[in-house]
């Protein structure tokens, strides 16, 4: 399974296009990253199936409440 891949995403914030490196190197990660248009924080939690080779990528706001 490659660890790098780039996709593009739309930013929950503005709708922006921008392209995203998602890494698995680290297995299961929850962290954010900043909109290039908009500056406002998108959270982002990656999922790695290694037994499928897959790499689930879940965005949302950082102001969207996670119960």
């Amino acid at each position: 399974m490659k660890n790098y891949v780039e996709k593009m995403i739309s930013c929950p914030n503005c709708g922006h296009h921008t392209p995203l490196v998602l890494d698995a190197s680290n297995g299961d990660q929850n962290y954010y990253e900043d909109c290039r248009v908009c500056c406002y924080t998108i959270h982002c939690r990656l999922s790695v199936d290694e037994q499928n080779s897959k790499i689930v990528a879940y965005i949302d706001a950082d102001d969207e409440q996670i119960f």
